[in-house]
């Protein structure tokens, strides 16, 4: 199927990049509004989100491990995002997705967070914080073609903001993939304009080297709690394919060390990331 280009409108509300954001396709009928969790107050007395909804909170990470989301919904948003934020611990981005003419009811949002956990978790880039599973309410067969049409716009903004919670990570053709290999690490991947994705069924050292610093500890056993590497025998295995911001915090996931993963990674043909990439060009 060909592909069309789109039109997104991103509003600042007070010029500030890192403050509220409403996104929205100049021809659709939904909006997100993005606030940091300190601007909850500020995006309340907005307006927007004085209305039936679904959320997503986002806790960001620092040290290279999976992200974790919450997919909820709420007939007010406000009232919700008002018990979120004394009862969940963990996030520091809202992102709000309501209807422009305010189309959505209760069985359209409880939809809509089901499909939206459904289709996060296929995802795999994120860890769901959801400790109850939504359930698919009955909806008819047009309203259903009406909120999938829904789904596909609100995928598009969201990861427009910079959380690509619903993307699907593609394996790349045979020329494009990578080699980290050490001891008994034998991982795989991809570079692409996310970064490193490291494929399902890599293998990883066991052991972090002694001179291993906390981050890269830290960074495995996190991968480890989130189940996107478990041991087998000897070494760690990915049991999902998994997105790293850089070749090196890749590579030293693999290796349980430091790492330059522009030299550690490598193509078939021998030659390193760092050559194909930057000295190429």
């Amino acid at each position: 199927m060909m592909s069309w280009g789109k039109t997104i409108q991103i509003f600042l509300t007070d010029g500030n990049p890192r403050g509220i954001k409403i996104a929205d396709l100049t021809t659709g009928t939904i909006q997100v509004i993005q606030f940091p969790r300190s601007k909850l107050e500020e995006a309340i007395r907005r307006g927007e989100l004085d209305a039936v909804g679904i959320y997503f909170l986002i806790g960001d990470e620092e040290d290279k491990g999976k992200h974790a989301v919450y997919v909820g919904e709420a007939e007010n948003c406000v009232v919700r995002l008002k018990q979120q934020n004394k009862s969940k611990d963990f996030w520091n981005t809202a992102l709000v997705v309501v209807s422009k003419t305010k189309y959505f009811t209760k069985t359209h949002i409880k939809y809509l967070e089901w499909y939206c956990y459904d289709m996060a978790q296929k995802a795999g880039r994120y860890k769901m914080d959801n400790t109850t599973v939504p359930t698919c309410p009955y909806v008819s067969e047009p309203i259903q073609a009406d909120l999938l049409d829904s789904f596909d716009l609100l995928r598009v903004l969201v990861s427009t903001l910079g959380y690509p919670i619903f993307d699907q990570i593609s394996k790349p053709e045979k020329k494009n993939v990578l080699f980290c290999k050490g001891k008994k690490a034998s991982a795989i991947g991809e570079y692409t304009e996310e970064g490193l994705v490291v494929f399902a069924g890599s293998k990883c050292n066991l052991e972090e080297s002694k001179t291993a610093s906390p981050w890269i500890k830290d960074m495995r056993k996190r991968l480890l709690d989130d189940g996107t590497l478990n041991q087998k025998g000897e070494v760690y295995i990915f049991k999902m394919d998994h997105v790293f911001s850089s070749p090196s915090a890749a590579a030293a996931a693999v290796l349980g060390r430091h790492a330059n993963g522009w030299l550690e990674w490598k193509y078939e043909n021998g030659k390193t990331l760092d050559e194909v990439i930057r000295k190429d060009k």
